[in-house]
């Protein structure tokens, strides 16, 4: 027999820290296993005289999911949450939530995939799409009674730029305009989107949620019942659903994203010292850089900076020989893994926006953005300073 889940909100002494939820929220498997099992099943038996049943077909749910959806609700503070096979079916679905003649705002500052969607999906369904180029600079005036969505990533990808979440989702529901809020890099642990009034979060499960590079996923977080049952739609008729396995395996994974997130943080925030006093190194970006009220912005929302930052080399450094010269960090596309990534924006995650689109979002051909993963923070920096040695 399974007992059924125990919420943390119920285990005794009181509040619950997001490292026990984490580890904590799925209890009492079958047979007394501490971990949950896989049910790979794409079907299940129903009641021949209702039709009914707990599950009918995978696409539709599955226990596996189910159970990590609980786990991903619980991370968020959220009535409900969602998986799907990649961080852009989640962000697709939360697209999905618009109808044909509406308008989204988003920074100009955007991760290169939720760009290209809107540059060349949005037409074929009748939608608009409006970049900006510092959401903290909209006013009523930039409201029409077609903008129904306003979405935001702070910090931005890869600039790093802060919105204030409080000030946008306020000014945004007073034009009736839906807040979504793409919180891959922050993730639940650092930042909660939800409590500050946002409609929708979004995350790439891929990156800190699963944190080992090795497996596809997505999350879509809320609380309103409506948005949930259209998002649960998606599921269903759409498709683009995790697979059990990979549930099962991010179940795990997520045991670990605190204590992971904690690390690479704490690595990030010297690395980014260190290179600011290295005169091979012109600019270093990273949550609140930009200006002392963006700092400020970031640490009323924000409980750190996370551990992706930004930098450009100085002149006479060449990029290429500097990245030839790492033997610690990966060149390669995404990030949040415990191996350090790194990565040329202009021409790998953003490349699909245009060269004026990257200049107005603040993408130089220069900038390079390092993920810092959890090796040893002396390799890492010394690892840094003879690459940047090697290509003066």
């Amino acid at each position: 027999m399974v007992v059924g889940i125990r919420s943390p909100d119920r285990l005794p002494g009181g509040p619950v820290h997001i490292d026990t939820i984490a580890v904590q929220t799925l209890r009492d498997h079958e047979h007394g296993a501490v971990v949950p099992p896989v049910h790979l099943a794409s079907t299940f038996e129903l009641d021949p005289a209702t039709g009914e049943g707990a599950y009918a077909y995978q696409r539709g749910s599955n226990p596996t999911r189910a159970q990590l959806e609980t786990v991903l609700a619980a991370l968020d503070g959220a009535e409900h949450a969602f998986a799907f096979a990649t961080g852009m079916a989640a962000t697709g679905a939360a697209f999905g939530l618009l109808a044909a003649g509406d308008e989204v705002i988003a920074s100009a500052s955007v991760y290169g995939g939720t760009y290209r969607f809107i540059d060349r999906i949005f037409p074929a369904r009748d939608l608009t799409g409006r970049f900006v180029d510092d959401l903290d600079a909209l006013t009523d005036a930039d409201f029409s009674e077609r903008t129904r969505m306003v979405f935001i990533e702070t910090p931005a990808n890869p600039t790093l730029s802060i919105t204030d979440l409080r000030r946008v989702i306020a000014l945004a529901h007073d034009h009736g305009a839906l807040v979504v809020v793409d919180n891959t890099f922050m993730t639940p642990v650092l930042q909660k989107p939800l409590a500050l009034g946002a409609d929708v979060v979004v995350q790439s499960a891929t990156k800190y949620l699963a944190g080992h590079s090795d497996l596809l996923a997505g999350v879509v977080t809320t609380d309103d019942d409506a948005i949930a049952e259209q998002i649960a739609l998606a599921q269903k008729a759409l498709g683009g659903v995790l697979a059990p396995f990979d549930a099962y395996r991010l179940i795990q994974d997520i045991k670990t994203l605190p204590l992971r997130l904690e690390r690479q943080q704490a690595s990030a925030v010297a690395i980014a010292e260190h290179l600011r006093s290295h005169e091979a190194i012109s600019a270093v970006l990273t949550p609140g850089s930009a200006s002392e009220e963006q700092a400020v912005v970031h640490a009323s929302q924000a409980s750190g900076p996370g551990a992706v930052l930004s930098f450009e080399l100085a002149d006479g450094v060449d990029r290429v020989a500097f990245l030839r010269a790492l033997r610690i960090p990966v060149y390669a596309v995404s990030l949040g893994g415990v191996e350090s990534l790194i990565c040329h924006p202009a021409t790998m995650t953003h490349e699909a926006m245009t060269p004026a689109a990257r200049a107005a979002a603040g993408i130089s051909d220069e900038l390079l953005r390092l993920s810092v993963g959890i090796e040893h923070i002396d390799d890492l920096i010394a690892d840094l300073d003879q690459a940047l040695a090697a290509a003066r």
